[in-house]
């Protein structure tokens, strides 16, 4: 594994047909998709929760999942969009940010219960476990496209960046940090957990609700703020800090308050 990361430069297009071109991007972000519905139904029925609610809410967090990731990260390179307006249809060239497809998925899921009269808070704790899958699958999607690797490294898992794809300043090195892999890992580990922290919990009550919501918010915005610290892609910097690190300190303070003040009642 780590001979292969370190010996080979993926392609980004799968398949072309003519002038369409297939990208490992949609099919490996499809293929997580599909892991993060599978494993909530399954979470859905250990806890006597019918399928199809589930995959009714797949769509509503899917849509808004994406929306969300996009308009976040438009935002966030707001001046280089304005330059190329046809840019921010451009999904498959990658531009999907995580801390923007939790919000937009929660916004969808939110309405998504009160169209429908389901208790919101149990939804998305049935289906974190999955979303955590989710995004451990999906990174790999920005290894075929060559984006969001961290700083130069020797180590012997450093992964082949072309030259084209390296950033202003980072011409003349070869290897880099694989971020994505850290975080798949890290996401990875995180599922487990959270899998193993549902399971156990025989009634799914309003306390176990917030339990494992908040282990997900705290936990991936740990990775993702110790994360930062090696990657080299652009990104607003506010009080010497890289803003994803910003966005995960103000979801880490959210749910350590929610989690601590649920806990503290009878």
């Amino acid at each position: 594994m780590i001979y292969f990361l370190h010996n080979f430069i993926p392609d980004p297009i799968l398949l072309s047909v003519g002038p369409i071109n297939i990208r490992w991007y949609g099919l490996i972000l499809a293929v997580a998709m599909a892991a993060a519905i599978v494993t909530s139904v399954y979470v859905a029925r250990r806890h006597k929760i019918e399928r199809d609610p589930i995959l009714d809410l797949s769509i509503w967090v899917i849509i808004g999942g994406l929306l969300g990731a996009r308009i976040y990260e438009i935002f966030l390179e707001l001046p280089y969009y304005l330059t190329s307006p046809i840019s921010m249809f451009k999904i498959w060239e990658g531009g999907l940010a995580i801390h923007g497809g939790i919000i937009g998925g929660a916004l969808a899921l939110y309405f998504f219960a009160k169209r429908y009269h389901y208790n919101a808070l149990k939804l998305a704790a049935i289906i974190t476990p999955g979303l955590a899958l989710g995004q451990s699958l999906g990174r790999f999607a920005n290894w075929f496209n060559q984006e969001l690797f961290g700083l130069p490294t020797h180590l012997p898992w450093g992964i082949p960046i072309e030259i084209t794809n390296r950033p202003n300043g980072f011409e003349q090195f070869q290897y880099f940090h694989p971020t994505f892999l850290y975080e798949s890992v890290g996401s990875l580990i995180l599922f487990f957990g959270l899998l193993y922290l549902i399971n156990r919990l025989s009634d799914l009550n309003h306390k176990h609700q917030v339990l494992v919501v908040c282990a997900y918010l705290i936990g991936y915005s740990l990775l993702r703020f110790f994360l930062e610290f090696i990657k080299i892609d652009p990104t607003p910097i506010l009080f010497g800090l890289r803003w994803p690190q910003i966005a995960s300190l103000i979801f880490i303070t959210i749910a350590t308050t929610w989690l601590t003040t649920t806990l503290k009642t009878r």
